[in-house]
């Protein structure tokens, strides 16, 4: 029965066009430009500030226009008092945190997954 049907399908590429019209392989890439492969474009990187009042005064990096120039910091009492109280050591393992937050048990399933991964990474069928 698919004999049949297949049969048809042929003979219908043959009414079409007179030939075969057979699906190969996709056409390679064509490059324009001169010679055989193209010059791949070196990335830009930025330079390095080395000026200690530039960087004691601006905010190296944070510029992203092409034209412009860096923020430029303002004087600590223009900042509110929050900024200066953040917290920005390291987190606290594990055993330190309390099993009555949530970030507790945020970390304690982050670490239980990691170690599942680890052993079916090593886990032999």
């Amino acid at each position: 029965m698919a004999a049949g049907g297949t049969f048809r399908a042929v003979s219908a590429l043959f009414r079409s066009s007179g030939s075969v019209q057979l699906r190969g392989y996709a056409k390679k890439a064509v490059f324009k430009g001169k010679g055989k492969g193209l010059v791949k474009d070196d990335l830009k990187v930025p330079e390095v500030c080395k000026d200690p009042f530039i960087l004691a005064t601006h905010a190296m990096g944070l510029n992203i226009y092409k034209a412009g120039s860096d923020v430029k910091l303002k004087d600590d009492s223009q900042y509110p008092e929050w900024l200066f109280q953040l917290d920005l050591s390291p987190p606290k393992p594990l055993e330190e945190r309390s099993p009555d937050t949530p970030q507790y048990w945020k970390l304690l399933r982050k670490l239980h997954m990691w170690r599942n991964n680890r052993l079916a990474k090593v886990k032999k069928f």
